[in-house]
């Protein structure tokens, strides 16, 4: 294919994950809170302060914290009971929560870990410590978060950061973006956990088919639903999706009921109470290269929008394809076109 490379963004492709992580201190004792303040600060961390669990509560309907440093005792509201009020609410559920502490014993610690809390920091405590701490406390957050619970491979927030890390670097590399075709039928006709079946059995067919691959690694993720992303090298993208569509198509079969399998299809309702036939499963996979003497990208949202791109072609194509962007970058105003 040969056309104008697809404009993103004018701007950089810089990780959105670049911006400082955002720790919300929350104790009334300002000379306590400003220590812990100035060392995060120190250290690279953005900081909100607030005196007391009702206002760490206020601040967080207009700031999203990454992370609350909360003190045990305070006015109005402790800092149990702010934990307690933060997991109860669904857009701070989540929100990881180290307490600041002077009480030592066992028991207490229980009270706060039933609350909610996943970390400690006792009275009183160094400057390495409190950064450990912080530290330690948001990289599993974030691990977490960035893990589908469905299949244990990393979500949107780890491939984006993956693209870039390989655009920062000199060496030649491809992006697949899959697509499982008229997934939807089986999600009507067979139910969502059968769905989500087929949706794991993916993640093992491309696992399968990235270890074969050898070296270098293949970067697998799971954006959601039936949509799954790998970065490799050119040279591994044919083996690669090839282990993987022969190995899922053999696999998938085997999920449908014997009847649907053996014919090679199954019926969907429709609207009017007939029925409409949908073939069995395939996949669609599009690729963008970044490669010496072809394309080179200044954006990772470009490479998302260029696999994207081939991605929709392959689907325009009868049974599992992969589309391969092959285009080459448009020459600089001042470069001669040979």
């Amino acid at each position: 294919m040969s056309s104008k490379p697809v404009n993103v963004s004018d701007a950089p492709g810089a990780d959105p994950a670049d911006r400082p992580d955002l720790v919300m201190v929350v104790d009334d004792d300002d000379d306590i809170a400003g220590f812990v303040a100035f060392n995060l600060q120190v250290h690279g961390f953005e900081v909100l302060r607030a005196h007391h669990g009702e206002e760490a509560l206020e601040m967080m309907e207009t700031r999203k914290p990454d992370l609350a440093v909360v003190d045990w005792m305070m006015p109005v509201m402790d800092g149990v009971e702010l934990t307690r009020r933060l997991r109860a609410e669904p857009l701070t559920s989540a929100l990881p929560v180290i307490m600041l502490t002077a009480k030592g014993m066992t028991v207490d610690k229980v009270v706060g870990l039933t609350a909610g809390v996943d970390d400690y920091l006792v009275k009183p405590f160094d400057t390495a410590e409190l950064i450990a701490r912080v530290s330690s406390t948001l990289r599993r957050n974030k691990e977490f978060r960035e893990v589908s619970p469905l299949t244990g491979l990393p979500g949107n927030a780890r491939v984006t950061r993956e693209i870039v890390d390989r655009m920062k670097g000199s060496t030649d590399f491809s992006v697949g973006y899959i697509d499982i075709d008229r997934f939807k039928p089986v999600n009507d006709v067979y139910g969502f956990d059968r769905g989500d079946e087929f949706i794991t059995t993916l993640a093992r067919s491309v696992h399968r088919a990235a270890t074969a691959a050898g070296r270098p690694s293949v970067f697998l993720g799971h954006i959601g639903g039936d949509d799954f992303v790998f970065v490799c090298h050119p040279d591994q993208v044919l083996p690669l999706t090839k282990h993987m569509v022969t190995d899922f198509e053999a696999a998938a079969d085997r999920l449908y009921d014997p009847e649907d399998a053996q014919r090679g299809y199954i019926e969907v309702p429709d609207r009017r109470g007939g029925k409409q036939r949908a073939a069995l499963v395939t996949l669609s996979i599009g690729v963008a290269q970044s490669t010496q003497g072809g394309r080179r990208f200044v954006d990772y949202r470009e490479v998302v929008a260029v696999a994207s791109e081939m991605k929709k072609v392959a689907k325009s194509q009868p049974g599992s394809y992969v589309a391969i962007d092959r285009r080459k970058s448009e020459p600089e105003p001042d470069e001669p076109t040979l």
